[in-house]
């Protein structure tokens, strides 16, 4: 695998390397834009960007880097650091697992035996660790949440509010979720409150520049690369790499860890973020997905940059 001294050399090649990539699958038309939140329906497919944000503060990116989007499911990976951070893991192993399901992200379905969630990358799980969120009310824990968010991007991130009102009312399945943990004791807290706190927070609003520094922030032992401020307690990116390396993709997640090899989360505006632990992090944004929900080119281009970089966590071979 890429180590943070072979940086320098990988970069003379990196900008150009991108460039080629954009080029190659910009003209990609596989996948559909989600369209089961209607305002996801709008989106232009044809946009297109890759950036690359190293532990040493390095920024390469081609393409719509700077257009915003909603974070949607890549949300779960911080809002899950976070709950680490209020409750520890101890406690929230025990209202969340951390297995693999197999399972499409938005499978009503617990653990037979403990009644959890699989793990914090599913909608189940997710919801459950949105609840977890402390706060004297709905406006604390959100603002919470956004002040963690603005942690790991170095600016103010605000909520789309046609998106959060989408999926507010759309969000049945999702409700179906959140009524059986209550059942099972998984959520606490009121649900209607919880639930409108995990749309909002798929409603944040990002860049793909915001995408690679926050995936770079979890490479550098959680400290953003570029204010130098703390976005979460070290002791926890361990937990969250994890459950981004068996979770982070879904059903694909085991041939994603077996062809890509490293922690990856995608959302379905068209998002993913990859991580490189010590050296740096990928954000791709292309909103047309396969079928088990994540970005087309998004997916092409990570597999490429795996392969050309010597990236896979278990890779051996001498890259050139």
């Amino acid at each position: 695998m890429v180590k943070q001294e072979d940086l320098q050399t990988i970069a003379s090649s990196l900008q150009s390397f991108l460039e080629d990539l954009h080029s190659k699958y910009e003209s990609l038309r596989d996948g559909t834009v989600a369209n089961y939140i209607p305002e996801l329906a709008k989106v232009n497919p044809d946009l297109f960007s890759i950036c690359i944000a190293t532990v040493n503060g390095d920024v390469y990116e081609v393409g719509d880097y700077n257009q915003l989007f909603t974070i949607q499911s890549i949300s779960k990976v911080f809002v899950h650091g976070l709950a680490l951070e209020d409750h520890g893991r101890d406690y929230l192993l025990t209202k969340v697992g951390v297995e693999p399901t197999g399972d499409a992200f938005n499978a009503i379905i617990l653990d037979e035996t403990s009644k959890r969630p699989y793990n914090p990358m599913v909608n189940a799980g997710a919801i459950a660790t949105t609840s977890l969120i402390k706060g004297s009310g709905a406006t604390e824990r959100l603002n919470r949440m956004l002040d963690m968010f603005q942690r790991y991007t170095g600016h103010n991130v605000f909520v789309d509010i046609s998106v959060f009102t989408s999926e507010r009312i759309t969000g049945h399945r999702n409700r179906a979720m959140a009524h059986l943990m209550l059942n099972f004791g998984m959520i606490n807290q009121n649900l209607e409150e919880a639930l409108d706190l995990y749309f909002q927070q798929c409603s944040v609003m990002v860049n793909c520049y915001d995408l690679a520094l926050m995936a770079a922030t979890l490479a550098n032992k959680g400290i953003n690369p570029m204010t130098g401020e703390q976005a979460v307690e070290s002791r926890y990116v361990k937990d969250i790499l994890s459950v981004m390396y068996t979770c982070g993709m879904y059903n694909f997640a085991g041939e994603w860890a077996y062809k890509v090899g490293i922690p990856a989360k995608s959302g379905i505006s068209g998002g993913i973020i990859a991580v490189i632990p010590n050296v740096m992090g990928i954000g791709v944004f292309s909103p047309p997905l396969d079928s088990r929900g994540n970005s087309v080119r998004g997916v092409k281009v990570c597999e490429e940059l795996s392969q050309q970089f010597g990236l896979h966590l278990f890779e051996c071979s001498e890259k050139k």
